[in-house]
């Protein structure tokens, strides 16, 4: 069966229970709108329960037809905002304003059957409109309490003991390259609540710059922040920094990340994610700098992409070094929900209803939210070996599952809603990433889920 199928019946048979439970809540508004009317007693004068019951099948059916009419059952429940609520209430209203023609127009008591009373009608109105809205609502909210679309990596988030990182960077001057970008930004965050006396903001965005050093400064830390809007291929001026504010940490974060970006400007992605780390590394080998942290990728392991060659070429060039300075490279996957993940693309697409874009329907990659992606960066940071730390992050998620996951998140239908179209393995991609923690390629170290991987 097609995943096309299998989308279409899962939603036949969500609106089959959808008709059933709306049905359910005209039944209890319309007995409720009765015992209201008279009392809690029998509503004798117009046949009793039993007149009450066969009425309610009509009622129901009023209903039903009215909610289908006004393109109630197009979307799912928890898909509900206020800005459809006018539809509820147009239905509403309109099995109303029926109900109310067929007593004015029928007015054989034999008739009672399918003519309920004026004022039965404009109490089952009211309860039946609020019935419908909030079933809608509350199915929303539990479906939206505690849901984040991280939750769609099919693993427990790893969590690590920061303590010893805390320890390292307390009272620290630390340098963060690529300050405004999304990995960058969080650890500046990071780092200040950890403890850093003075955090050098490296970015050349000079947006991207103001953001994080306005958000850090309305948060009020103790840090003292400096944004220094420089790029990292200045050698020149990257020089006069290190010797000016001498710091003792620097987490290069700055790279092109985007793959086919880099597939097509190959000069400029060498330039930008080799050469410069190799200049920047040698700056702080010569200027005293106590550890180096590069962040890297899974890309880098048995590269195709030339993205991947160059982040490989910068782990060699800091490995090479020799000095004081004791660099390590942090690699790992995609970072869910940053700005080159799939993550935002997916996002943006299913906001405005567009087709959802997936390369290929078995592409996997492995993901990690950005906390775990910072805690790895400062847990490698805290540590001396040089080295190149490696996460396990479990499972690696299917591509298309994750497309299908969000849509649904979003409260619409996969293929019904939206539809997912493949647009083909774009030059530089692979099916698969490789991230090898097993014995013949990696060490285990003392924290938690981090490995050292092995010397090819």
């Amino acid at each position: 069966m097609t995943r096309t199928k299998e989308a279409w019946l899962k939603f036949i048979a969500t609106r089959i229970v959808g008709i059933i439970v709306d049905a359910f809540i005209v039944g209890v508004a319309y007995l409720s709108a009765f015992i209201l009317r008279f009392d809690f007693g029998e509503p004798v004068s117009i046949g009793g329960w039993s007149a009450v019951a066969k009425s309610y099948v009509v009622v129901a059916a009023v209903y039903l037809i009215a909610l289908l009419l006004l393109g109630c059952y197009r979307f799912a429940w928890r898909r509900i905002n206020f800005g459809e609520l006018p539809r509820y209430a147009l239905a509403a209203m309109l099995a109303c304003i029926v109900l109310t023609l067929m007593r004015y127009f029928m007015p054989n008591v034999t008739l009672s059957h399918i003519r309920p009373p004026y004022s039965i009608t404009v109490i089952c109105f009211f309860l039946s409109f609020a019935g419908i809205v909030s079933v809608r609502y509350l199915w929303r909210f539990y479906n939206a309490f505690g849901r984040k679309e991280a939750e769609l990596l099919s693993r427990d988030e790893k969590t690590f003991d920061n303590s010893i990182a805390a320890r390292f960077f307390s009272g620290r001057t630390v340098m963060v390259t690529g300050a405004g970008g999304t990995i960058g930004s969080e650890i500046v965050r990071q780092v200040a609540a950890a403890g850093a006396s003075r955090i050098l903001m490296v970015e050349r965005c000079e947006n991207a710059l103001y953001e994080i050093d306005r958000d850090m400064r309305s948060q009020a830390k103790s840090a003292s922040l400096i944004p220094l809007m420089v790029d990292i291929n200045d050698a020149t001026k990257m020089t006069e920094i290190f010797k000016s504010e001498n710091p003792s940490v620097v987490l290069h974060a700055a790279a092109y990340k985007h793959v086919p970006m880099v597939e097509l400007n190959p000069d400029e992605g060498w330039r930008n994610n080799t050469e410069a780390t190799r200049s920047i590394a040698k700056i702080a080998l010569d200027n005293g700098v106590e550890r180096f942290v590069l962040i890297s990728t899974d890309k880098a392991v048995n590269p195709v992409s030339v993205m991947g060659k160059t982040k490989l070429a910068a782990e060699k060039a800091i490995m090479e070094l020799e000095g004081t300075t004791s660099f390590c490279a942090v690699r790992f996957g995609n970072v869910f929900g940053s700005s080159g993940s799939v993550v935002p693309l997916f996002r943006s697409q299913i906001s405005r209803r567009e087709p959802v874009t997936v390369t290929h329907p078995d592409m996997r990659r492995y993901f990690m939210t950005i906390q775990e992606a910072v805690s790895l960066v400062l847990q490698a940071a805290s540590r001396s070996e040089k080295a190149i730390y490696t996460l396990d992050m479990g499972e690696s998620v299917n591509i298309l599952s994750l497309a299908e996951g969000m849509i649904s998140q979003a409260g619409y239908r996969p293929y019904v809603d939206i539809p997912i179209v493949f647009t083909g393995i774009r030059p530089g991609e692979k099916l698969f990433e490789e991230l090898d923690i097993s014995e013949k390629s990696a060490y285990r170290t003392d924290m938690a889920k981090i490995y050292i991987t092995k010397a090819d």
